[in-house]
Parts: C-alpha cells; structure tokens; sequence
C-alpha cells in the first residue's frame, strides 16, 4: 500500500468498523497481543478496517498523490538537492577548488545544520498550532506548498529539547519495563545531535586562527621588517628572532594537528548518529 500523511485504518471509524481500538505508543509485545485480540473477535471487521479501508485509501487518493510526487520530485531534485551533499558558501564559495577530502567536515556537517534548522524546525511545528505562532513560521513551512526553504535555528533546537528529554513511561511500555523512566534511544541520539550541532556552530567558529594564536602572524611581520621586506628564516640575524620563529612554528604544527584531532573525532560521532537523522 502507498504511504500517506495520515491512514484511514488509524481513524476513528476504522476503529467503530473494527470492534476494537487501536493502541497508541506502545511496545511491539503489546501490538502483537491486540492485534490477535482483534483478528480473533470480529475477523471480517478486522479486515474490512486494517486492509479493506487501506485499499479503498489508495484508489481514492490517487491523484492527489501523483501530484505530491512530483512536486516533491521537483523539491528533492532541483531545491533541496537530498541526491546531493553540499556545504555552505561560509565554509566552501561556489567556484573555488577545494580536494575531497577537504569536503567532508563542511558538507557534512552542513547537512547536520540544515537538518536541525530546516527538517526538524518544521517537524516542531508540523502539527502544532501553538508553535506555529511562537515562530511565526511563513504559509509556505506546512502543508502542501511547503518546499523545505523555511530556516529556523530556534523550532529545531526547541525539538531537540523536547527530544533529549524523553524517557520510558509506564502507559507506554508496561510497568514490567526494565528501562522504565530512563531516556529512550531517540533522546540519546538527540543529546548527541545538539552537542554536535552546537560544537560545529559555537566551539569550531570560534577556535582561535592557528597563524595568529600561535605566534606566527607576528613573527612573520617581524621578520620581515628586520630582512628589509623579505620573509626567510636563513635572513634572520638576531638569536631572539630566530627563537621566536621556531617557537611559533611548533606551536602552529601543534594547533594545527590538535585540530585536526578534534575535527576527526567529530566526524566520527557524526557517522555514528546519522541513524538519528530523520524526520
């Protein structure tokens, strides 16, 4: 059967047709008792609600959904691009060379961006009236019309918060639930998305530039004006220039590969949560 926003076979109807009223959240233990519940109490009724109304769904909607194909065809190839991984203009200009292996901590973690402000900006307000007002989200962020352009930084780490706070509850899994009140799969892997995002947009922009944390920038312009305009370290005659130079250059190398530490490590926590990256 198709894929649709909502189902008819989670109505309230269906329900009435069924006899019987579907669980909410619920553990898959708990699915599979109502749903042998149910097909043993009115198995024609069961059918009609679970199978016959999904059919009757399909033909009916069609149309409507070959639109929503390629509308979300023309979205996914020509505006969102999700064939495609990209980086931002901060981190890469368009038409400035940059290797491979350049481009995977800026595309990478340009998409975590783009999903946190864009994918679960609007999962925060999709079905919330109340938030929709709160960010004063645009007629073009839900619904039909919606063409995943609208940004917003505050709905997607008002998602996270919600998210990373989540945790076991009794109505939903049973008191018999070992991890009953401890945070669910889905909050870890939120926790772990806004630590990422925020160290890809506070703590990376801001690290210290290594040329001028490190000294160079000064021994270079010192060294230049002692060699008459020329920068060579062959040039430079005092003990204490030549000191300051060496001094500076172990500490960039150091700055430099402590970075690159960091950033490699980042990445890693980034391909182990990508399994969370959906919407």
């Amino acid at each position: 059967m198709a894929q649709h926003s909502n189902y008819w076979s989670c109505s309230k109807f269906a329900d009435w047709l069924r006899g019987t009223t579907k669980p909410g959240s619920a553990t898959s233990e708990v699915w599979e008792e109502w749903t042998d519940t149910a097909t043993k109490a009115h198995p024609f009724r069961y059918w009609l609600a679970d199978e016959g109304l999904g059919f009757l769904q399909d033909f009916v909607t069609w149309p409507t959904r070959k639109l929503y194909d390629i509308k979300y065809y023309i979205n996914n190839r020509w505006v969102t691009r999700t064939h495609s991984l990209t980086a931002h203009a901060q981190d890469i200009k368009p038409g400035h060379w940059q290797d491979v292996g350049h481009r995977f901590l800026p595309c990478l973690f340009n998409e975590l961006v783009d999903f946190v402000e864009v994918e679960l900006a609007w999962w925060h307000i999709a079905w919330d009236d109340a938030a929709r007002k709160q960010f004063k989200s645009p007629w073009y962020a839900t619904g039909w019309w919606r063409w995943r352009t609208w940004r917003s930084p505050e709905a997607g780490l008002a998602s996270l918060e919600w998210q990373r706070n989540l945790r076991w509850k009794e109505d939903e899994v049973g008191a018999d639930f070992k991890g009953l009140g401890e945070l669910t799969p889905q909050a870890v892997k939120a926790q772990e998305i806004l630590a990422l995002y925020t160290w890809w947009t506070k703590t990376y922009r801001n690290r210290p530039d290594v040329y001028d944390a490190s000294g160079w920038t000064k021994y270079c312009e010192t060294s230049r004006i002692a060699n008459g305009g020329r920068l060579s370290f062959s040039r430079d005659k005092t003990p204490e220039l030549k000191k300051m130079g060496n001094r500076a250059l172990k500490l960039l190398h150091k700055m430099e590969a402590d970075y690159e530490k960091e950033d490699e490590a980042m990445l890693i926590r980034l391909i182990k949560v990508r399994h969370g990256l959906w919407t």
